[in-house]
């Protein structure tokens, strides 16, 4: 037995099976848009990475700022407050987050950053009852995973009580027949809203969205939708939470979702896009609202909060951003994906919608253009041929939900990769098209 036939061996005896993809090889590195398997094929990595290689793998920031680290602290005592966690959040505040929200938690994953969120919210109203829409995605851990509708719900125990889910707005299937997707949109959360009012005890507390809902299926709500759940939240005296985990720091062509929509939420929680492949995240909120948690004994103590290394990925990926004018680029390079995409959609019947905002985007697979009804073998298939000519992609393959490529490659992708990633789509499209049953 070879040494990587030994590896993959160890990796089926002694390693637990966490769910979602799994890959029948090991893989031995990243840089940029492109991962390396044991066999040393490379392969397009249009999930960049789960959606945290912002930048790009093993980007030279990154290196960088893990090697300061390892020059400075790498971790320290939870109530030391290290210098790069005070600059990080001096910088979120001043030129990355919607004013009032300026107080920063810097924790280490997006459940996490959730978790945080969700205490503020009950702290600070007294309430415990959360809406969440259905499709989310918000994390494993016990109150995160409440509020996540999207799959994986079953056969743990009963959740955390007091979570209301609301219809997710869907353009490409409104839930109300004849309705513009705006109206469909503002129906779905009135009805929610509505369900929600009946059953309440009377303990609100918040309301958590993805501005784009990832997971469920790259769905963009319209900005009435946002505006229309503030409302909500302030009527009911709730605090709005925004999961911004994947669409903060550049991946949608603005600096955040709360910008793009000129609504501002009570709390975000952001994770992925801002470590740069390490784990950091933040809880971000007002002074006013951190003030009163503050006074009411708010702790989120742990092992690794505030860790030196993570605040400096951190900032080094904020920094890449802004010198790279990766802001921009998203915009530019995910127009331009999404021209491909749309070319693809004139070639082929099985690509029913295509979706998204700059460079995270949904590309929708039906068996029939006028039914809409979803071609989850088609997804499988073409997946499964993608990575075989080497393009790594996301599927969402929820019977519920529809089958739809998520697909984010690094904002640092270059248009001759995702000419390469589009070649690789119609090849693999033309070919299991060909050969359905």
């Amino acid at each position: 037995m070879s040494d990587t036939e030994a590896l993959r061996a160890a990796a089926d005896e002694f390693l637990v099976r966490y769910g979602g993809d799994r890959f029948d090889r090991l893989f031995a590195t990243a840089s940029g848009t492109i991962v390396t398997d044991d066999t040393g094929r490379e392969i397009l990595d249009f999930t960049s990475g789960q959606m945290c290689a912002t930048i790009g793998h093993n980007h030279p920031a990154i290196i960088e700022a893990m090697a300061e680290a390892g020059r400075t602290a790498i971790h320290m005592f939870s109530g030391m407050i290290p210098q790069p966690v005070a600059r990080l959040g001096q910088k979120l505040a001043r030129e990355w987050m919607p004013a009032p929200l300026s107080k920063s938690l810097i924790v280490n994953t997006g459940a996490e950053s959730n978790e945080a969120a969700l205490r503020i919210a009950k702290l600070v109203t007294g309430g415990y009852e959360v809406l969440a829409l259905g499709g989310s995605w918000h994390g494993v851990t016990g109150g995160a995973a409440a509020v996540s509708f999207a799959s994986d719900r079953r056969g743990y125990g009963p959740p955390v009580p007091g979570v209301h889910a609301i219809p997710e707005p869907n353009a490409y299937r409104p839930a109300f027949a004849g309705a513009t997707p705006e109206a469909s949109a503002l129906a779905g959360l009135a009805y929610g809203l509505a369900q929600y009012d009946m059953a309440s005890r009377g303990a609100p507390a918040a309301i958590i969205v993805e501005p784009v809902i990832s997971a469920g299926g790259v769905l963009v709500p319209p900005k009435a939708y946002f505006e229309a759940l503030r409302q909500a939240a302030d009527e009911r005296g709730m605090l709005l939470i925004f999961d911004e985990a994947q669409t903060a720091f550049g991946r949608i062509g603005a600096r955040t979702a709360a910008e793009h929509f000129g609504v501002t939420p009570d709390i975000m929680s952001v994770s992925k896009t801002l470590g740069g492949g390490l784990p950091v995240a933040a809880t971000v909120t007002s002074s006013a609202i951190e003030a009163k948690v503050h006074a009411r004994g708010f702790t989120f103590y742990t092992s690794h909060v505030a860790d030196p290394l993570p605040a400096l990925a951190g900032l080094a990926v904020l920094e890449t951003i802004r010198s790279e004018r990766l802001i921009e680029r998203a915009s530019e390079q995910g127009a331009y994906l999404r021209a491909q995409l749309e070319a693809l959609q004139q070639r082929h019947e099985a690509i029913g919608d295509v979706r998204g905002l700059g460079l995270l985007l949904g590309v929708e697979l039906v068996q029939d253009r006028h039914t809409k009804a979803p071609d989850h073998a088609l997804g499988a298939r073409t997946t499964a041929r993608c990575l075989e000519l080497g393009l790594s992609m996301n599927i969402r393959r929820r019977p519920e939900r529809g089958a739809v490529w998520r697909i984010a490659p690094p904002l640092t992708v270059s248009r001759a990769e995702i000419d390469r990633a589009i070649a690789i789509l119609d090849q693999a499209l033309t070919e299991c098209a060909a050969t359905k049953d």
